[in-house]
């Protein structure tokens, strides 16, 4: 049984244009949210947490993986971001030889900084580099520079943390050779993960306002994934294979705790906005929006938390797990996440694991309402290129055509399993 823990800090200095994460600026928090307090009242969650846990028949092993996440924790002290390292240590545990990772913007740590992670138990950096080119930077409103990428690399390397960097493709105005140079920018840093992600722009954000405006081009498809081939192709050939869609890395190098999620194992989320997923509770909570079930009842449960840090602390103040809402997660559901996780991963989806789970629907309904996938419905889409199966596992692997068609080849199980 695997265990996992985020943690979103909610902080950052400013609004990067693409974003649309439940960050806040001080301008935006308003009176009465505090960064100041902001460690203390995570660990105050941490209890309302665990009791909820054991009040619902959830006793969850030491955490395999702990992930910081933003917004940028790295605003945050450094002590600050230990201290709920050792809160979380004190409440649950933590696994030996765990992962444990924080995101930092290059601005925001220097070499004193990074000790401290290290001092205090972390195990892993993942640097927001976005890009290596000055004028994509002005565009995504990145203020880091790539020397500082640099210079954060090699203080992690020094004290003997992991790096990662993450970089985005597809903002306006990028060329195919400012992709290339992003990309040979990140090989040559040396690290041994590497993460590339299509912009998506949302319309509320300022580049969304912008590209509806006509001030900026909307990003293109095939210009994306051209880049996206491109970005395969020299990891590949550096030495970085890729394990997810959207990240590359040294074999033993793979970020565990995102793993963790495409496995769809437990977790819980800690901070404003952030989302928990437990596979088996029991009972419900109705204040939580939760569907009535007998208090027997073992089920799936995902649930988020309240997005604005004041509202959250006031939830937290009043002695309550402050939580948005949550909601049981169906037999279809389940289905639906099994799929879509399993083949954006290079292990792949688990034909196994989804017919035993078709057919544990079947027994505790009564009816058959999902259709077991037989391995030969499979050939037309080995026939386009977008899959192939180990017959000896029963493994489904994309190819990179199916990669960059995915959500096609996710929509073609779904038919298969009748959801």
């Amino acid at each position: 049984m695997t265990y996992e823990i985020y943690i979103h800090v909610p902080f950052c200095l400013r609004r990067c244009g693409y974003c649309d994460f439940n960050t806040y600026t001080a301008v935006d928090l308003g009176a009465g949210a505090s960064r100041g307090n902001y460690a203390n009242m995570v660990i105050r969650e941490m209890e309302l947490t665990k009791q909820w846990q054991l009040d619902h028949g959830i006793e969850e092993p030491a955490a395999s993986t702990v992930f910081f996440g933003g917004g940028t924790p790295t605003i945050l002290s450094a002590d600050d971001l230990v201290a709920m390292l050792d809160a979380i240590r004190e409440t649950w545990g933590i696994a030996p030889g765990a992962e444990i990772t924080t995101e930092a913007n290059p601005d925001t740590v220097n070499e004193y900084y990074i000790n401290r992670l290290a001092e205090g138990g972390f195990t892993r950096i993942s640097f927001g580099m976005q890009s290596a080119v000055p004028h994509v930077l002005r565009t995504l409103d990145r203020t880091h520079t790539p020397a500082n990428v640099a210079a954060g690399v090699e203080a992690a390397n020094k004290v003997g943390l992991r790096s990662s960097v993450d970089l985005i493709y597809g903002a306006p105005g990028e060329s195919l050779d400012d992709w290339r140079t992003s990309v040979h920018t990140a090989i040559d840093l040396g690290v041994n993960h590497i993460s590339a992600y299509a912009l998506t722009v949302e319309p509320t954000t300022k580049m969304g306002r912008q590209i509806a405006a006509g001030i900026l081009p909307k990003p293109d498809d095939d210009d994306e994934a051209a880049k996206y081939e491109i970005a395969d192709d020299l990891f590949t050939a550096a030495g970085l294979e890729w394990y997810e869609v959207s990240n590359w890395a040294r074999p033993g190098y793979e970020s565990q705790h995102n793993l963790g999620y495409w496995r769809n194992v437990d977790w819980a989320g800690l901070g404003p906005g952030a989302h928990s997923h437990y596979n088996r509770a029991t009972g419900t909570d109705n204040a939580h929006n939760v569907a009535e079930t007998d208090s027997h009842d073992t089920h799936g449960l995902r649930s988020w938390d309240i997005a604005h840090p004041r509202l959250w602390g006031t939830a937290i103040n009043e002695g309550r797990v402050p939580w948005d809402g949550s909601e049981t997660i169906t037999p279809g559901e389940n289905l639906e996440e099994l799929i879509m996780l399993g083949l954006r991963l290079h292990e792949g989806l688990d034909l196994n694991r989804i017919n035993q789970a078709v057919a544990a629907s079947e027994s505790n309904s009564g009816t058959a309402p999902f259709h077991q996938i037989d391995p030969a419905e499979l050939q037309p889409m080995i026939d386009d290129g977008l899959i192939v199966v180990d017959s000896a596992t029963s493994r489904v692997v994309p190819t990179r055509k199916g990669r960059l068609l995915n959500d096609a080849v996710i929509e073609r199980f779904f038919d298969l399993a009748g959801i």
